[in-house]
């Protein structure tokens, strides 16, 4: 199982102390303001089991964020192939989802700079993928920080209903051959 760390960040394994914090993280009406809906304990809890199962499964996955010199968790970053059959299946898309103090520090940016260096290194995918509601411009931000490309095309997504105000989403892509040539790492 893959652990990976940044200067500020360790990206770990789920742990049983991270899922009150990740339940409160996703009771959050602004952290998931671009999701269909907030999340009751229950369903966070099987949310954060799904993601730790993944890790055990594969070594690796939406990781467990938590700053270095506190061991506060934060929320999570990392790789995640998608269940849902998007109109550019199969891929691997990179994510993340931190507590809303966290926002603003460059840490999503940080520790998916880590995830996108495991993802092409380690795994040695052709491309990775990162996808958002269109009205999602702090995520946006992130793709682009991280040189991710958007796509010339929305695409609606399968997994909301089809009136839904955050059905239409865009699509982010990063080859592997783009990543080698400007990537610091």
């Amino acid at each position: 199982m893959s652990e990976l760390e940044t200067h500020r960040l360790k990206l770990r394994q789920w742990q049983q102390k991270d899922f009150a914090s990740f339940a409160a993280m996703n009771a959050d009406p602004q952290v998931m303001a671009h999701f269909p809906a907030p999340l009751d304990r229950a369903a966070s809890d099987a949310l954060a089991i799904r993601c730790q199962s993944l890790i055990e499964q594969q070594g690796w996955g939406f990781w467990a964020a938590e700053i270095k010199a506190t061991g506060q968790f934060i929320g999570f970053v990392g790789l995640h192939t998608p269940i849902a059959e998007l109109p550019f299946s199969p891929c691997v898309e990179i994510g993340w989802r931190l507590a809303h103090p966290f926002w603003q520090q460059g840490y999503a940016s940080e520790a998916a700079r880590a995830a996108l260096c495991f993802g092409f290194n380690e795994l040695a995918l052709d491309e990775i993928v990162a996808f958002t509601s269109v009205g999602n411009l702090r995520s946006q931000a992130v793709m682009e920080r991280l040189g991710m490309h958007r796509a010339a095309e929305n695409f609606q997504h399968p997994a909301l209903p089809v009136a839904h105000p955050l059905r239409e989403h865009c699509l982010y892509r990063l080859a592997r051959s783009t990543w080698q040539t400007t990537s610091p790492m």
